[in-house]
């Protein structure tokens, strides 16, 4: 019944978001804007499919309300997500559902923009780190899954100031520093525990080319509840053209005695075939020493968009590690 349903859900949406598009009575994807206020309120959902190893996952992962704007020289985004939102898995013992009903905050911040050059953040983001961290909404991304090396060198959130110095010469360079020492807005959500998080990155773009390097160090909480000091590094690239993108990210971790995740990196290449469809490619790699887990993977992953804030992804996953190889097919709607 339930799949029914996905498939009447996909299909209506579509159908919705096309007619919305050619009638422009609203653009989906860009909010609606409350009366003259420079406040626009929108949102966006994730329904996914997951098959591996003989075990099928449907779920309502991810739904989120948006709240962002500027003036004059301050802008501002508030978001609230429900997580894993209902999950049905089907095993050969039989079916079991969960529901998480937790409300968190993924981003709470205001901007200040001096000028075109310094810019200052305070609140709850995205860590500034690399660049697959940057897009936090599942259908801006090429791809359901995300790399490894996204959750597991550096924490995806920081709860702190933000600073930026962006120069404009011979192409753009871009220094920027995160830092927190407090509690996180929602320590609940976020995949390190942490109250303190140190990092500096830097940028450099020109034309179709984006090099980026990250270091940083944060606290975090170990299972015996001790805290333990990491730091991290990653090297970022991109390379991107109207008809295909190469991405790669490739990262370390240590403790102050050893590597706790040894590498874990990527390559990406995506092809668009047209506005509409895309193909990619992803080379996975990592050595986590601390769970001493150690795989390789290809992804091989196909998107659909009927328009640009509507995703469909399907992707299939091969493992050096048999057991997790696995099939992903997920609707995602920006509105």
């Amino acid at each position: 019944m339930l799949k029914k349903l996905l498939v009447i859900f996909l299909l209506t949406t579509t159908l919705f978001a096309q007619e919305y598009e050619e009638e422009n009575r609203y653009a989906l994807g860009e909010g609606i804007q409350a009366g003259s206020l420079p406040l626009y309120v929108g949102g966006y959902f994730s329904i996914d499919y997951r098959n591996k190893d003989s075990r099928s996952r449907y779920r309502i992962d991810d739904l989120a309300f948006l709240a962002y704007g500027n003036y004059e020289k301050f802008s501002y985004m508030a978001e609230l997500e429900f997580k894993e939102f209902y999950t049905l898995s089907e095993t050969d013992t039989g079916d079991t559902t969960e529901q998480d009903t937790s409300l968190h905050i993924e981003r709470l911040y205001i901007d200040y923009n001096f000028n075109e050059n310094y810019m200052l953040r305070v609140g709850k983001y995205n860590s500034q780190i690399g660049f697959w961290n940057l897009l936090p909404i599942n259908v801006l991304r090429d791809t359901t899954s995300n790399p490894v090396s996204t959750y597991k060198i550096f924490p995806k959130f920081t709860t702190g100031l933000y600073g930026s110095y962006t120069s404009y010469n011979d192409g753009e360079l871009k220094v920027d520093t995160m830092i927190q020492h407090n509690d996180d807005l929602d320590e609940n959500y976020n995949n390190y525990v942490i109250d303190e998080h140190y990092a500096l990155g830097v940028t450099y773009s020109k034309e179709e080319l984006d090099l980026k390097l990250n270091i940083g160090m944060f606290d975090t909480y170990m299972p015996d509840n001790t805290t333990q000091n990491l730091y991290y590094f990653l090297a970022s690239m991109k390379y991107e053209t109207e008809e295909y993108q190469i991405m790669s990210e490739i990262g370390t971790q240590k403790s102050k005695e050893n590597f706790t995740t040894e590498y874990a990196g990527y390559l990406q290449g995506v092809y668009r075939l047209n506005y509409k469809n895309a193909v990619i490619l992803r080379l996975e790699s990592y050595n986590d020493k601390f769970s001493r887990i150690q795989d390789e993977m290809v992804i091989f992953g196909y998107t659909y968009r009927p328009i640009y804030p509507v995703a469909i992804k399907a992707e299939y996953q091969l493992h050096s590690l048999e057991k997790e190889n696995q099939f992903l097919f997920s609707l995602s709607v920006l509105f």
